[in-house]
């Protein structure tokens, strides 16, 4: 592996605003979308807590490790519910702001060392935050608030840039 490579690895952090591959150079990644402006927020309704947790990319976050996952939610009785959302970052004419945020549902029982989460709709939801949508209706009102002050505390200027849409949405 060149020393190119290794330094284009992807690091563990909350990624804010990253270059587009599609700049129109036309050569390799040209049309292919590209991630680098999303991230993924665990939260927590439990803990009370809301957090980055950029392995939640790769079905990898520490909520999502250690168990088996099922299709069917009947299956997963007891399960804690936790949401992972999908956060898109763009720039507008006043700066970043939080351009799309869809929030999946996952239920995990340790005790069972199952849980539950559909696969399509995490699929679904990452493309329509990336598309810029605000998905967060079906989470529980408490869930939301977590959301809404994490995002709001995490990046206020974000925050004030983004649509009054997300804003009553998270209040």
């Amino acid at each position: 592996m060149s020393s190119d490579q290794s330094s284009n690895k992807k690091k563990n952090n909350f990624t804010i605003i990253k270059d587009d591959s599609t700049d129109g150079h036309g050569g390799y990644g040209a049309g292919t979308i590209s991630l680098e402006n999303m991230s993924s927020i665990i939260v927590d309704p439990n803990e009370d807590k809301a957090y980055v947790d950029m392995a939640a990319m790769h079905a990898r976050s520490d909520v999502e490790r250690r168990v088996k996952w099922i299709n069917d939610r009947e299956e997963v009785q007891g399960g804690k519910l936790y949401w992972i959302v999908w956060v898109t970052v763009e720039k507008n004419e006043n700066g970043p702001y939080y351009a799309g945020v869809t929030g999946c549902e996952i239920r995990v029982n340790r005790e069972i060392k199952r849980a539950y989460k559909s696969m399509g709709q995490h699929v679904k939801h990452m493309e329509k935050s990336l598309k810029g949508h605000i998905i967060v209706e079906h989470m529980d009102d408490h869930s939301k608030k977590l959301l809404g002050d994490f995002l709001r505390d995490y990046k206020p200027d974000f925050w004030e840039n983004s649509t009054e849409e997300l804003k009553q949405q998270l209040s």
